[in-house]
């Protein structure tokens, strides 16, 4: 496996927020080469009332190496802290592979994607897990359930006839290869 360097930025990092990316990275990334966690003190709801600190913010994120995949929001997601941030991901980084993930919530904005990834039943329960385990600030809320985010990767691996019958899934809207 080749040597991987990941930088996960948060914006929205409160204290509980930014500990809970910081432990997240750690117990997922913990083969990595290099983890960088950025946390961004933006207000969460309020992101495009912040729009120059985020822009400027997001400016200084793209100062040293040159990613080879970015993963955001979906650009059409209803929240607009995630739109936004979807937006500035776009704006910034003109190109590279950048990947938009999908989160089932309230908003209802799940779409098509494009691109697939087939993983194992045994990935998919340990992702799901994983996310139970190291996200507790959103377990308040009803979207926030296994059989939801289980229940989506299902859904994509029928579309793309994962072997597994799970996958991830994105939105690319510009692929060079």
């Amino acid at each position: 496996m080749p040597a991987v360097e990941v930088t996960w930025v948060v914006l929205n990092a409160s204290a509980k927020r930014g500990a809970e990316a910081r432990r997240s990275a750690g117990a997922l990334l913990r083969h990595a080469k290099q983890v960088r966690v950025v946390l961004g003190k933006f207000r969460d709801g309020f992101l495009p009332a912040q729009y120059l600190k985020a822009k400027a913010f997001f400016e200084g994120l793209k100062r040293g190496d040159e990613p080879d995949i970015i993963l955001t929001h979906y650009l059409q997601d209803r929240h607009q802290d995630h739109r936004l941030a979807a937006e500035l991901t776009w704006n910034t980084w003109r190109n590279h592979l950048v990947l938009e993930y999908e989160i089932p919530k309230y908003e209802g904005d799940l779409a098509q994607p494009n691109a697939y990834v087939p993983v194992s039943e045994e990935l998919a329960r340990r992702k799901v897990a994983h996310i139970e385990r190291y996200f507790a600030s959103q377990r308040g809320k009803g979207w926030f359930l296994a059989d939801n985010f289980l229940a989506l990767m299902r859904i994509r691996g029928i579309e793309c006839r994962a072997p597994s019958g799970f996958a991830e899934a994105f939105h690319s809207r510009k692929f060079v290869l």
